[in-house]
């Protein structure tokens, strides 16, 4: 399995009431944990007199890597039921946020398993779920009178070019789909010095 399902870009304010409390739904396309912190830190800072920063999130290809987060809310109200609509809507690499400003009626557990549900459900729906592939990081070096023919073939794999050092024996980084990783090892393991995935 190569690829896995995320979403395009970050979907912001989408808008829920309940009873006088006001619940706003965010979702955020993460690779890293510290993308997850990041993304947190800044809605803290947009949002400061919120009532509650609730989260759930899945990082790798099969979500094994993942967490939700009632933040102060009865255990299991918010962050589980986030957590459920990543898993219904099949994503992965995504961080889901609903923030919370209490309206003054209690919503009890039941109310708040719901509302929560509604928001992250809600904001994923406005979101453009798109299917990724998995790439590899790999670091070449070749003499000077090569690039054209390192350049040709990174064209044909689709790589990105991440880095390129031009000296007389050159350097490139670039990532290649995981996918391809086989076969243009073997087209590199003809023409150069050296190479590895990093």
């Amino acid at each position: 399995m190569f690829e896995f399902q995320t979403i395009q870009k970050p979907v912001e304010d989408i808008l829920l009431k309940e009873k006088g409390s006001k619940f706003i739904g965010f979702a955020y396309p993460v690779d890293s944990e510290s993308d997850i912190k990041d993304s947190l830190n800044q809605l803290k800072s947009l949002h400061p007199k919120a009532t509650h920063h609730c989260y759930a999130y899945r990082l790798g290809i099969h979500g094994e890597n993942h967490r939700a987060n009632d933040d102060g809310e009865p255990s299991g109200s918010a962050g589980l039921p986030i957590y459920n609509q990543l898993l219904a809507h099949q994503i992965t690499n995504v961080l889901v946020v609903v923030i919370r400003y209490y309206g003054g009626t209690k919503l009890g557990v039941g109310g708040l398993v719901k509302a929560y549900k509604e928001s992250a459900k809600y904001t994923l729906e406005v979101a453009e779920i798109i299917t990724k592939e998995l790439e590899s990081k790999i670091e070449l070096k070749f003499k000077f009178s090569q690039q054209n023919q390192i350049f040709t073939l990174l064209n044909k794999y689709d790589a990105k070019i991440l880095d390129f050092d031009a000296q007389e024996i050159c350097i490139i980084q670039a990532n290649i789909k995981r996918s391809k990783k086989e076969s243009i090892s073997d087209e590199l393991s003809e023409m150069l010095l050296e190479f590895n995935f990093i």
